[in-house]
């Protein structure tokens, strides 16, 4: 699945309107068992560009903490945001302090926007209703990848490490979201 026909199955299932993850498991159910491992494939891809600790500290401040588990379901929910705030949050993820949710969140003072765990399992799911076995999905997708020149578990970069709990630290590589977050800015 190329990155165009993935993103417009991205913003199809959108515009179905919520939950997301439904309207996008239905759409790939519909497409069958390869679709939906070249489906999870790109999602690998995309998961990979933004395992990055300036990434995981904006998720850091947006969900007032991020563990392991917290951070792939924000990795997860930068893909429900759609290509354009996926690409400015991959690029700069300082820019996220400019979507309007996380300007509601943090004036509301909640910390649950972005992360999105059922979209990290919508794959999986869609591939159990299809095929009627879950637990198979996991071998079927290292049979894909195995065959279509995608290698698993790549090791990356994830680029310098720092101290999130290190207001200074974090407000000179995330001043946006650092300030939006400590209640600096007027909104």
């Amino acid at each position: 699945m190329d990155t165009d026909a993935f993103w417009h199955l991205i913003e199809t299932a959108r515009a179905s309107g919520p939950p997301l993850h439904e309207a996008l498991m239905d759409l790939l159910a519909a497409r069958g068992a390869e679709e939906i491992l070249a489906f999870q494939a790109r999602v690998d891809q995309l998961d990979a560009a933004v395992d990055r600790w300036d990434v995981w500290a904006a998720g850091y401040l947006i969900g007032g903490g991020c563990s392991d588990d917290s951070f792939m379901d924000f990795k997860a929910g930068l893909v429900a945001l759609g290509r354009p705030w996926y690409e400015r949050a991959a690029r700069c993820p300082d820019d996220l302090a400019e979507h309007p949710a996380v300007r509601s969140a943090a004036r509301d003072h909640l910390n649950d926007v972005v992360f999105y765990e059922e979209m990290g399992s919508v794959a999986r799911a869609a591939y159990g209703h299809v095929t009627g076995d879950e637990d198979r999905f996991c071998p079927a997708l290292d049979h894909y990848l195995a065959h279509h020149g995608e290698p698993g578990d790549r090791r990356h970069d994830m680029g310098e490490d720092f101290d999130f709990d290190d207001a200074r630290e974090m407000s000179l590589r995330l001043p946006r979201l650092a300030a939006l977050y400590r209640g600096d800015v007027r909104q």
